[in-house]
């Protein structure tokens, strides 16, 4: 009988959720926030938020889930860097749910909801007209519209009593913001911190609301325990009615390995060592500069695409523009044929300054920037300078 429930409830949604407090009896419905611990993909970091909708009188127990997404949808990549990503409402078994967080390793908490019978009804009315064909796809944003705010939206739009959180939802936090958040769930996964910091502008940096901060699961499974409802009848009551954790794993210890900050200050170390060795031999090394400006200009043309054409609200504008930008790439031929004559590059000059003041005013900058770019900036200038001191040699022969 089991093996059926997904396609009774899914009939039950789309053709009965208007007409569900006559045909459903209520008295055995439990609504419930699960929350699914962090995972090892880049996407999972942050863990996952679903709502568990259980009538055992019918044999239903069932998870909808505002995660399901296809990774090999065509031009997937493309569209989540253009913020173009479509994520789905999906239905799933319970049981099966579960069972799949579990072999994956990630553990899963359960808050069971304080709701009337009404909001209950109320909620599944929701999330069946969510889930109607035409409704089910929606365009996910990691900070604002995601597997964790839409569950939050639909409980809240559901119920009849005021709902009070613990904290002023509305207050910023000056001591968050995205990117910290960010930080809190990486620190076991430094590349993916470094590439995410090179993506994220200044945006990223400001204060947020206690409120935005929910766009993380585990943020909206605790401000759902302390949170309470107001009633006619007692001056309010908890929201959530009971909380148990439902799958618990043992975390092992994992080594960090090579992190974004050695890489850096290894290609740092071997080319400034190269570097004097070119500078004694008088010769320009041309090829480390082909690699070093080609990479740069690279990374710029992606920073750019991101600031230029992206609908995502945190990468724009991003300073690091002025360290890696497309005119490494797109000036490389001529810069390459001043350092192999030995004649001086007005770009590689201009270039001096502008890493030399973004240095100096590394600390002003509004926008916190990963300390494993630093090394590649002295990179980038202690090749410009190498040529204007070849230049200086070549004429004083």
């Amino acid at each position: 009988m089991k093996r059926y429930i997904l396609t009774l409830i899914s009939c039950l949604v789309l053709t009965f959720s208007s007409y569900a407090q006559e045909t459903i009896p209520t008295d055995s419905i439990r609504i419930s926030l699960l929350t699914c611990g962090a995972g090892s993909e880049i996407y999972s970091l942050f863990g996952h938020t679903a709502i568990r909708y259980e009538q055992p009188a019918r044999d239903i127990d069932i998870v909808f889930n505002y995660g399901v997404f296809n990774f090999g949808a065509p031009n997937f990549i493309l569209r989540f860097t253009l913020g173009e990503t479509d994520y789905l409402l999906g239905i799933e078994e319970y049981d099966r749910f579960v069972r799949s967080y579990q072999r994956m390793g990630r553990d899963v908490w359960e808050q069971k909801l304080n709701l009337s019978k009404e909001e209950k009804m109320r909620l599944f009315a929701q999330l069946g007209e969510n889930y109607k064909p035409e409704n089910r796809e929606y365009r996910y944003n990691f900070f604002f519209d995601n597997c964790a705010t839409r569950p939050r939206d639909q409980i809240e739009k559901a119920l009849a009593h005021q709902l009070i959180y613990a904290d002023d939802m509305q207050a910023k936090v000056r001591s968050m913001s995205f990117r910290k958040m960010i930080h809190q769930y990486t620190n076991d996964h430094l590349w993916s911190r470094f590439g995410i910091d090179l993506c994220l502008g200044s945006e990223a940096d400001k204060p947020i609301t206690r409120r935005e901060m929910m766009f993380v699961p585990f943020y909206l499974m605790d401000a759902f325990a302390h949170a309470t409802l107001s009633t006619d009848e007692q001056a309010s009551v908890p929201l959530v009615e009971e909380s148990r954790q439902l799958v618990t794993i043992d975390k092992e210890e994992t080594s960090k390995g090579f992190t974004p900050l050695q890489a850096s200050l290894l290609i740092f170390i071997t080319i400034t060592t190269l570097t004097i060795y070119g500078l004694r031999k008088q010769k320009s090394l041309w090829g480390i500069d082909l690699l070093l400006f080609a990479t740069a200009g690279i990374a710029g043309c992606i920073l750019a695409f991101l600031v230029l054409f992206s609908q995502h609200p945190t990468v724009s504008p991003n300073y690091l523009l002025f360290v890696f930008h497309p005119l490494h790439l797109f000036c490389l031929p001529w810069i390459l044929l001043k350092v192999a004559k030995k004649k001086r590059s007005t770009y590689l000059s201009a270039n001096i300054i502008v890493l030399t003041l973004f240095i100096l005013l590394w600390a002003l900058i509004p926008q916190e920037i990963n300390i494993a770019v630093l090394p590649l900036v002295l990179c980038l200038w202690i090749r410009s300078a190498s040529n204007l001191i070849l230049t200086y040699k070549s004429k004083t022969k």
